[in-house]
């Protein structure tokens, strides 16, 4: 593993995105994808997940969408500045008995601030209305079978897919869950695993199915790594130099074209 491929602030998988340094059993992977995952790990972090506050987990990835974690982490921290010693520790009660325009301030470094802070109190309140505290919230979310805590996460409005399942691997620690964001999307369709036009559920399903369920977690930090240095969105490493990027030898490069300089959405790629 890198020293230094982990970067040093990163909700999804930086020190602040909490997790434990795991060594994994060496072994053939079964599939191209176990492969691609392998190969991450050696670039980056192997990483056991779990152990975060769930609601707080929560309302950091909401503030993490549509944003980089340069932007979010400064309203994260802003917030817990402000709200995490309030209501003798609890957030979702601390929230829930805020009022907007000051949540919406608090937050405004991360983008779409009026949208998130609304969302956010909205969750609070049923958090507070329908488990009792944060701490409640917690136990069910670390405690209860992970469809029904999936399903219930669905259920507030402003959490898609992907955050449900970050609170499933980030707080419940649970094995086998893969959240995708756009970077995970764009990259295993690109590499050929999903296909082409596979959307973000249809990735997780073909990765969760081809990924050992230990692996999952780091398989999932490490692709937005992978995603940010050398699989972007429009200039992959693969673009100038076929060898710049370590998965050449088990990529397909599905949209992007060498030769030409093109590079497009998997799903916008001609069939061969």
């Amino acid at each position: 593993m890198s020293d230094d491929g982990e970067p040093p602030e990163n909700i999804s998988g930086g020190p602040d995105g909490g997790g434990l340094e795991t060594a994994f059993e060496e072994r053939a992977a079964d599939t191209r994808a176990e492969a691609v995952v392998d190969r991450l790990g050696e670039l980056y972090w192997q990483k056991t997940y779990g152990g975060q506050d769930a609601f707080e987990c929560l309302v950091r990835t909401i503030l993490s969408q549509n944003t980089s974690d340069k932007a979010s982490q400064p309203a994260h921290d802003d917030l817990m500045d402000r709200y995490g010693d309030r209501v003798d520790g609890d957030l979702a009660a601390a929230l829930a008995n805020d009022d907007q325009p000051t949540l919406a301030e608090t937050i405004q470094s991360a983008g779409l601030y009026n949208q998130k802070s609304a969302t956010m109190i909205a969750i609070a309140e049923r958090v507070v209305d329908e488990y009792g505290s944060a701490a409640e919230f917690d136990a069910f979310v670390t405690e209860k079978d992970p469809e029904t805590v999936r399903d219930a996460l669905l259920d507030f409005s402003g959490v898609g897919p992907k955050t449900a399942d970050c609170v499933l691997l980030f707080s419940g620690g649970r094995e086998g869950v893969f959240p995708v964001d756009t970077h995970v999307h764009r990259i295993y369709r690109r590499l050929g695993i999903a296909p082409s036009d596979a959307d973000h559920e249809e990735v997780r399903t073909v990765v969760e199915d081809q990924v050992p369920a230990a692996k999952c977690g780091f398989g999932h930090t490490a692709s937005i790594q992978f995603g940010r240095e050398y699989c972007s969105a429009r200039k992959p490493a693969c673009l100038d130099d076929p060898d710049a990027c370590p998965m050449a030898d088990l990529c397909d490069q599905v949209g992007v074209y060498p030769e030409t300089g093109e590079v497009v959405d998997p799903a916008d790629a001609p069939a061969e």
